[in-house]
C-alpha cells in the first residue's frame, strides 16, 4: 500500500518521530529533492577526490 500512495513519508497505524538519519522530502509540488541524512547533505556537496601518495620509510 505504501508504494502506491505518493507521498515523502508514510505512517501505518502509528506515528513516531523520524530519526534525523533519515531522509526527508516531498514529491511533486510539495517539495524539492530530499533534505536530512547522506542522501540531502550530498546534494549540497561538490565533491572531490584527492588522492596522497606516502612516501616509504627505510628502516
Amino acid at each position: 500500500m505504501a508504494s502506491r500512495i505518493e507521498a515523502g513519508t508514510v505512517y501505518i497505524n502509528s506515528c513516531f518521530a523520524d530519526s534525523p538519519r533519515l531522509p526527508f522530502g516531498g514529491v511533486k509540488n510539495s517539495g524539492f529533492g530530499r533534505e536530512l541524512a547522506e542522501l540531502g547533505i550530498g546534494e549540497f556537496l561538490n565533491r572531490k577526490l584527492v588522492r596522497v601518495a606516502h612516501a616509504t620509510m627505510s628502516a
